[in-house]
């Protein structure tokens, strides 16, 4: 690496621990693990170049396909919602870019990301391989269905916006598992969360928040994608 390249590097670095003091810590979200994990991804390297300059900023920024990488808040919020304590097995619906997925890997001991877009997946993966991150392993298909050849899982966390809850996802949470996801139309949706008792699901709704739909058997279909 040149001193031009480990100039940006440390310039990424000093950015991404001002994302961490104030728009994670300076919401409220205090988990030491949470913001180690959130220090040392480097999410820079997971935005297209046109954006690398974005990457730390307060918002979502495009990916791509139509998708999006979440609101560092967001990413945070959602992952503490998962009370990961690293021995479990996650699954994350909506691979994306690979950031949050990433983030997971730090936290918890083997994660599955399942991504539609065949392109975002590779991508994805190639790039989690690069950061040294062996215990992600990155699918290709509709993550609406979940992936139960690797259930049960203690964690669940859906990226996109489901029309309700599908019920394949309940399905393959562990006893005592979260699922955490956003159900609604375009324009804005509910955080919720459910946790398996038995056959039963405790479930909270939490804040309002906005993301592209979650597409598939149990999504939003093409034609169908509305406000709430």
């Amino acid at each position: 690496m040149d001193d031009e390249a480990r100039g940006a590097e440390q310039r990424f670095a000093e950015q991404r621990f001002r994302m961490v003091k104030n728009q994670i810590e300076g919401r409220g979200l205090y988990a030491p693990r949470l913001l180690d994990a959130l220090r040392h991804v480097p999410r820079h390297r997971f935005v297209p170049p046109e954006y690398q300059h974005m990457a730390y900023s307060d918002g979502p920024l495009p990916i791509g396909q139509g998708q999006t990488i979440s609101q560092p808040y967001i990413v945070a919020l959602m992952t503490s919602l998962l009370l990961l304590e690293g021995e479990e097995n996650v699954l994350e619906v909506g691979t994306g870019s690979g950031y949050q997925a990433a983030v997971l890997a730090h936290l918890a001991r083997e994660v599955h990301t399942i991504e539609r877009h065949e392109a975002l997946a590779q991508c994805a993966e190639r790039l989690l391989a690069e950061l040294g991150l062996p215990n992600v392993c990155v699918h290709t298909g509709d993550g609406s269905l979940g992936l139960p050849a690797y259930a049960p899982y203690q964690g669940i966390l859906v990226t996109a916006a489901a029309p309700e809850t599908p019920a394949p996802l309940l399905e393959q949470l562990a006893e005592g598992g979260r699922l955490v996801l956003p159900v609604g139309g375009r324009g804005w949706q509910m955080l919720e969360r459910y946790t398996r008792r038995g056959d039963a699901y405790d479930k909270e709704t939490l804040i309002s928040v906005a993301f592209v739909p979650l597409r598939g058997e149990h999504g939003w279909k093409e034609n169908r994608w509305q406000a709430s």
